[in-house]
């Protein structure tokens, strides 16, 4: 497919970039599950390994033999100088590319459990920032999946894949339901779950011995509302990272990796 030079930003061809919102691009037209914007050759990549298709990639000429190389000549590809694509996008493209890729069906939460060991929780965490750098602890650190409630911000938004370097597109990941649902779901596959958070019960992080459960499940919550009281109900444990100077609390996300690290063994 050839490659085409943008020439006019009304060309209708170039609406999934045309400062469309992450909730515009979820309704996409002619998609059966939406689109997310994959930011950069690393996430394009990234995508592309997890067999994710894109509808199309729109690049700075420096990056055009890029683009190439990844998709081939089956995507078309949309090229234009930087204060152009700036203009139909709404942001600078730092990175030489972006593309509108298709979103995949989520799995079922029972498919994701089955060979789980190890899996993160986060009910209503609506920062996708805090979203993407949990997923990117996760992945290097090593949970097996990430279940995340209906509150909680869409790992497929833009700036949540961009703060995961892609990571998002690597862990496995799916929505779940109610509490009452979720719990019955846990139960069944065998899950310990292990609430972080601040109550006069919590054990200490240094304490909670994580390796006596085959399958541990961590549950995170968003910052200053932290878990609900349906979360707390459906936890086995509840922990707390140790901490000094009177602080009480660290940001969701880098308590993500310290109790994730701490209970990896």
């Amino acid at each position: 497919m050839p490659v085409f030079e943008i020439c006019d930003l009304a060309d209708p061809r170039l609406a999934d970039y045309n400062q469309a919102t992450d909730v515009a691009l979820k309704k996409a037209r002619d998609t059966e599950h939406g689109l997310y914007i994959a930011e950069s050759a690393l996430v394009l990549e990234r995508a592309l390994r997890a067999g994710h298709r894109p509808r199309s990639v729109l690049t700075l000429a420096n990056t055009l033999d890029e683009a190439r190389a990844l998709v081939g000549d089956d995507v078309p590809i949309f090229v234009g100088q930087g204060e152009l694509l700036t203009e139909l996008t709404g942001y600078v493209l730092h990175r030489g590319l972006i593309a509108a890729m298709h979103r995949p069906a989520l799995p079922e939460p029972a498919a994701l459990l089955a060979d789980a060991r190890r899996i993160l929780i986060l009910e209503n965490v609506t920062d996708p920032t805090n979203v993407g750098a949990i997923f990117r602890s996760a992945g290097a650190i090593g949970a097996d999946a990430i279940l995340v409630t209906p509150r909680c911000s869409d790992p497929f938004y833009r700036r949540a894949i961009r703060v995961s370097m892609g990571t998002v597109l690597q862990v496995p990941w799916t929505r779940v339901g109610d509490w009452a649902s979720t719990r019955q779901l846990l139960s069944e596959h065998g899950f310990h779950v292990a609430a972080l958070a601040l109550t006069p019960d919590a054990v200490s992080l240094r304490d909670f011995r994580g390796d006596q459960h085959a399958r541990l499940a961590l549950l995170l919550g968003a910052e200053g509302e932290g878990l609900t009281d349906e979360a707390l109900a459906a936890s086995d444990s509840v922990v707390q990272i140790p901490m000094k100077h009177g602080i009480d609390s660290l940001n969701v996300a880098a308590a993500s990796a310290v109790a994730m690290w701490a209970l990896s063994g």
